[in-house]
């Protein structure tokens, strides 16, 4: 089961939400997110928040059963909030719209979330895209050449990587967290990133054809 989670801040283009709904089993709005569902025409399935910062005119056009309000001062943030509800629901990959702009401490928040036990598997903002690809598992994306690609380790380091159609191949790089890999470029219109080893993050412009599978 698949969740998308929409929250405010730098949100991909309305078309590119309704294209991540559709793929969705269950919509869930993080507080303003509910406006960028609301424009996008897109009605989700609940909304989790404080809302303080939400156009009561907004709040209104979604049903009260699917209003979670919180107060402002909580323990988790609206986006843990509506992570922590969409495994209620039963999804087991969890995408995230928005939140790429704003306070660099919320920025690392959902960069954290990608470290969980439960972690998140995508996050979208208005110009990029970040992708969990597992170990064991490979990505694959179309896209013009000479596009800008970035990998991450996470907190294990990483180990046994391997790439195709990158400007500076990953074969037989070992990282610790600390290492990573910017700013590479591609050299193929398609190009494929395997994780070897250990989980790896890897950051395209957004909107691409991507498809994520285990390395057989």
């Amino acid at each position: 089961m698949k969740a998308l989670i929409v929250t405010g801040g730098d949100n991909p283009p309305s078309s590119v939400i309704r294209h991540l709904s559709e793929n969705s089993d269950i919509v869930i709005a993080a507080d303003a997110g509910l406006e960028i569902c609301i424009k996008a025409g897109i009605e989700p399935h609940i909304a989790i928040g404080d809302f303080d910062s939400v156009d009561p005119a907004i709040l209104s056009q979604l049903s009260t059963e699917k209003i979670f309000r919180f107060p402002e001062e909580k323990d988790y943030s609206d986006t843990e909030l509506a992570i922590d509800a969409a495994h209620r629901y039963g999804a087991k990959d969890i995408i995230l719209a928005g939140g790429g702009a704003g306070r660099l401490d919320h920025l690392l928040a959902i960069r954290a979330l990608f470290e969980r036990k439960d972690p998140i598997k995508e996050w979208h903002t208005a110009h990029e895209s970040a992708f969990l690809v597992d170990r064991g598992f490979k990505l694959q994306a179309s896209m013009p050449i000479n596009s800008v690609v970035s990998v991450f380790p996470l907190s294990e380091g990483a180990l046994g990587m391997r790439s195709n159609g990158l400007k500076w191949p990953l074969d037989g790089l070992k990282w610790d967290c600390s290492e990573f890999g910017l700013s590479n470029k591609t050299i193929s219109e398609e190009i494929e990133i395997y994780s070897g080893e250990k989980p790896i993050l890897v950051i395209l412009p957004l909107d691409l054809k991507i498809s994520i599978s285990q390395d057989c």
